[in-house]
Parts: C-alpha cells; structure tokens; sequence
C-alpha cells in the first residue's frame, strides 16, 4: 500500500492576521502550505506557531514576483487568495498602492490557477456594498461605490474588480472560483497599525489612553471572530455547490461604535474615556464612512451549514 502525500494548498497573504490563522487549520487538517507573502503588512511571525512544521513553505515575495508560481500550481490541490492592501489608513495614504497590490496580483494568480484548474477562493471585502442605505446586505444586491475623487473607495472598487475578475475567468476559462465577502474579522494577531478599529481600542484601554472613536459613534459594524472565518473558508472551499458563487462571510450581531468603546473600557475596567474624533481630523481629505454593514447570511448557512456565532463579548475577551 502506497502513502498518499499529503494535498498542497497555496495561501497568498498567508503571513497576514486572517491567512496565518488559515494557515494554521489548514496544517492542522494534515495539509501541506505553501505561503507567498511580501510582508508588506504581514510578518512571519504571526506564523511563529508552525514555523518549524515540515509541511509550511514560506516564500516572501509578491504573487507577480514569484517566479516559481506554474511550479507551486502544478502541485496544488487549492488556492485561497487573501493578499492584499486593507486597512483605512492604507488606503487612505496610497489609492495607488491600494490599487496595483489588488487589482495588478490577481489575474496573475488566476492565469497560474487556470493552467492547471486548481479551485481558487478569493477574499472580497463587505466594502464594496459601498455606499448602499440598506438594512441587511445580501450577495444579490446592486452595488454603488463612492465617486473616484473620494480615496476612500479605491478599496472597495479594487476588490469589486477582483471579484468580477475571477467571475470571468470561472465562466470562460472554466476556473473552479468561489468569492467570499469578509465583514469585519477580528481576533487574536490582529494589529490596529493600519486602522482597525478593535485592536485600537484595546491597545488605548490597556495604556488608560483616550479611546478615539472617529465620527459621532453611531455608525454600527459586525464583527466576526477570525476563527468562524477561517472555519467558513475551508468549508466554502470544500463545497462543490459554492463554485461560481459570491457568499457573505461575517457575525450579523450588530453594535455601534460607541457602544463597542463602552464595552471594551468596561472589560478592562480601564479608566480611559471615549474621546469624538470628527472624520475631517482623523482622515485625509477623501474619506466617506458607510453608516451600517450588517451581512445576510442565509446564503452562507444553506451552502454549507454553517454560520458564525461567536459574540460580541468573546471576540472582545480573546483580543484582550
């Protein structure tokens, strides 16, 4: 009886808070990894974990710099593709790099990935909802980004193109493609250097710093524990139905922002005060918030029986 090798999977960005922890489940399940990632807001060290596992390859360079890509495809089984430029105070200080690194990488993976039909599932982003009024957001929604002279949505537009860029090449080149729009993930590694607004509020109640919320704080957000993601990834990946498919990834527990400050100082018992940052002090010129981003998820739970469920005060106690 032969020993079968283990299945190889490429993560791009898999030296990032979201991909390290795929990483890490895809391990675990016994498969072999292939991480390609420039580090620019990823380390090695969120891999600390499994640095020493004999099935984890790291390669530090950018997806187009990565000359031995047809290599790596050939040998995959699958591909989740989490690269990218995220954080509003990135995009906010480069629309150009925001730009390039979301829109210039893909097709170079996805041309890799169709020599071989290797299945491939890209990480969108709630964001490119834009600037719709709705209650809910379902998968089937129109979308209506914010005009080009606003930085703010080169994100969501970048990620948009992402996403009908790899519709395409799964409608005509018959790539095996799955699109799962991330809301808000947050978790254990997660850094609030580039924006991200939990892991800020933390850091500042834990130095009894002033808690800045940007805005009048009304402005509500759902948030999801890395883990529920990771755990909606695999299993999107695994689902023979979810090909061709765009599904909503994220907790539809609801909260604004002032109220996740008062949550967070109260479990820190930390002496901090909320402090109002308008938007004009806290961004560049160019910023638009969106008042709410509360996901449907009923796509989700039928593809694959699965949703997330962690609340609100767990995702707050594993981040302190």
């Amino acid at each position: 009886m032969s020993i079968q090798s283990p299945k190889r999977i490429i993560v791009t960005g898999g030296a990032g808070f979201i991909g390290s922890h795929l990483v890490e489940r895809l391990l675990h399940d016994g498969a072999a990894v292939t991480v390609i990632d420039d580090c620019s807001t990823g380390s090695w060290e969120n891999l600390a974990k499994v640095r020493n596992e004999s099935r984890l390859t790291a390669i530090e360079a950018k997806v187009s710099a990565c000359p031995d890509l047809p290599a790596l495809m050939k040998e995959a089984s699958g591909v989740y593709h989490l690269a990218a430029t995220v954080g509003v105070d990135l995009v906010m200080k480069s629309g150009l790099e925001t730009i390039r690194n979301n829109l210039l990488e893909t097709p170079c993976l996805l041309d890799a990935a169709c020599q071989y039909r290797v299945p491939l599932l890209l990480a969108s982003t709630s964001e490119v909802y834009g600037k719709s009024a709705k209650v809910e957001f379902s998968e089937e929604d129109d979308l209506l980004i914010g005009p080009p002279h606003l930085h703010r949505w080169s994100y969501a537009c970048s990620k948009l193109m992402d996403e009908f860029l790899a519709l395409a090449y799964g409608k005509e080149r018959a790539l095996p493609v799955v699109i799962a729009r991330l809301f808000n993930t947050v978790g254990p590694r997660q850094s609030g250097e580039h924006g991200m607004v939990l892991p800020r509020f933390v850091a500042a109640a834990k130095a009894g710093k002033p808690v800045r919320v940007f805005g009048d704080g009304f402005q509500t957000r759902c948030f999801c524990h890395v883990s529920d993601v990771v755990e909606s990834l695999v299993r999107l990946m695994d689902c023979p139905a979810a090909v061709g498919e765009v599904f909503n990834v994220g907790n539809p527990e609801e909260v604004t922002i002032s109220e996740l400050a008062d949550a967070v100082i109260r479990r820190l018992g930390s002496e901090s005060k909320i402090e109002k940052i308008p938007y004009s002090t806290a961004y560049p010129a160019g910023f638009e918030d969106m008042l709410r981003r509360r996901p449907a998820v009923g796509k989700l739970r039928g593809a694959i029986g699965f949703v997330p469920g962690r609340g609100l005060a767990e995702i707050i106690e594993d981040l302190v």
